[in-house]
């Protein structure tokens, strides 16, 4: 498995602005001041929960959008709308997230698994911590996903594996949470997510691989390989924001 990195964050030497995925060609991550642009280097078959362009839809690219805590979220299809036009992309082809984790803090990790090359980035924070299955206070109004997966897959995926690999990429995420301890604050149960985490998927559907996947559960190298790429991401990204004591 390739090292987990975190490539926008401060360092001594020159800090990146753009990340070249190593398993699938063009494939570009790039830090543009208030937003992450994940850009395909050819339309991908694309399915999320993105606030902005979600569901099953060809993609172009996914931006993570950073805004500040007490942002007002009354309309974010509208605000996301106003950023894509402000920073001149088109607004078809583009799932758009949003959050309030510093993009310094995203995480990187990539696997060749021999059948198709993952790309995984997360940013991630936990101070809205929840725990899925018990009752809970709800949100009337939309509030900025604290972790947010982008998934890049280059390989063949039927429709019902692209939907096995969000399940085990979520599955991945919750056992993060609970090995880091971190907790629901309203009742002190493990956490399995935040109260907006979103996620989204691109695969190329590329047949270079010569293989097509129609399974991405944890018994398979395609699933395995999500789990412990969304897994270390996760965590790697947690622990970064937790070094500088910062919460979202």
């Amino acid at each position: 498995m390739s090292e987990i990195i975190l490539p926008f964050e401060p360092k001594e030497k020159e800090t990146l602005s753009s990340y070249h995925s190593k398993v699938w060609s063009g494939l570009t991550l790039t830090l543009k001041g208030d937003h992450l642009e994940l850009e395909f280097p050819e339309e991908a078959d694309g399915l999320s929960s993105a606030v902005y362009g979600g569901g099953m839809v060809r993609l172009k690219r996914a931006v993570n959008l950073f805004v500040n805590r007490d942002y007002e979220c009354s309309d974010p299809v509208r605000d996301m709308e106003n950023k894509l036009g402000e920073w001149g992309y088109p607004l078809s082809s583009c799932a758009g997230l949003m959050t309030a984790v510093p993009l310094v803090h995203a995480a990187v990790a990539e696997e060749d698994t021999g059948s198709a090359g993952i790309f995984c980035c997360v940013t991630a924070a936990a101070g809205n911590a929840a725990r899925a299955g018990v009752k809970r206070n709800v949100l009337a109004v939309y509030r900025p996903g604290t972790i947010n997966i982008m998934l890049g897959i280059d390989g063949r995926l039927t429709p019902a594996a692209m939907v096995n690999a969000v399940m085990t990429a979520v599955e991945a995420k919750a056992a993060a949470l609970a090995d880091l301890g971190i907790t629901d604050p309203e009742n002190g149960l493990v956490a399995t997510g935040t109260t907006t985490d979103a996620i989204v998927l691109g695969v190329s559907q590329n047949n270079r691989y010569r293989a097509e996947h129609v399974y991405a559960g944890t018994a398979t190298d395609l699933g395995g390989a999500i789990g412990r790429l969304v897994y270390s991401a996760v965590t790697a990204s947690l622990q970064s924001v937790k070094s500088r004591n910062y919460n979202s």
